[in-house]
């Protein structure tokens, strides 16, 4: 069993063992953004035409359990930043420091061109997503190199969001119907960048804005 399909099977029992779904809200959450517009991320842009066709038919194919909408272009979340600003003053704040140290490191990386597979349906307790394959390698030596942390539950699996579960649905009945969905051959994206991007912190599943992009062997711009 390859690192991806391991971590594909230890998502699927957690999956499993939780019982239900959870269930997410369209509100604000002014407890955690505290008044700070936006949120950044590293992310890798995979917003290409099959993609978006292969998350389309798995949001239909769930229809009735995913929340409307999410409207988050097609991606892989690298490394989560924070709230941008000048001055920090909060644990979670990203700071021009904390990027210029990270730019530094994705400069030293020396990091080329690599090739993701994105395939099959599987889940999360709060959302489904597409696996991504990290085949080259390329994923494993950004993170080292941006430092990226965990997922809640401990680990990172590397996956293209679908949507959100829009209620506490009980994940015996969800897994069949993910088991059912025919993904048909894995995609195959070429990857030769990295994008720092951001979203609204008040909207839940709203649209990703590019703020920069790093691209292999040319540099940030």
């Amino acid at each position: 069993m390859d690192a991806t399909e391991d971590l594909l099977t230890q998502a699927r029992a957690a999956f499993a063992a939780a019982g239900h779904t959870i269930e997410n809200v369209r509100r604000d959450f002014p407890e955690w953004h505290r008044g700070r517009p936006h949120y950044a991320l590293w992310a890798l842009d995979v917003d290409t035409a099959p993609v978006r066709l292969a998350m389309q038919a798995a949001g239909a194919h769930l229809d009735g359990l995913l929340l409307e909408g999410y409207r988050r272009q097609a991606h892989v979340t690298l490394a989560l930043c924070g709230f941008p600003c000048d001055t920090p003053q909060h644990a979670d704040d990203f700071s021009p420091a904390t990027l210029a140290r990270q730019l530094d490191a994705l400069e030293a990386s020396g990091i080329g061109a690599f090739a993701l597979h994105i395939g099959r349906l599987a889940s999360f307790t709060s959302a489904p997503f597409l696996a991504v394959h990290d085949v080259d390698g390329g994923i494993a030596r950004l993170r080292r190199a941006l430092g990226g942390g965990t997922e809640p539950d401990g680990t990172y699996t590397p996956h293209v969001t679908v949507g959100l579960y829009a209620g506490a649905w009980p994940t015996a009945e969800v897994l069949p119907r993910l088991d059912a969905f025919e993904a048909g051959p894995p995609l195959r994206c070429t990857i030769d960048g990295v994008s720092l991007m951001r979203y609204a912190a008040p909207d839940i599943g709203g649209p990703l804005e590019t703020i920069s992009r790093f691209r292999f062997g040319h540099g940030f711009g």
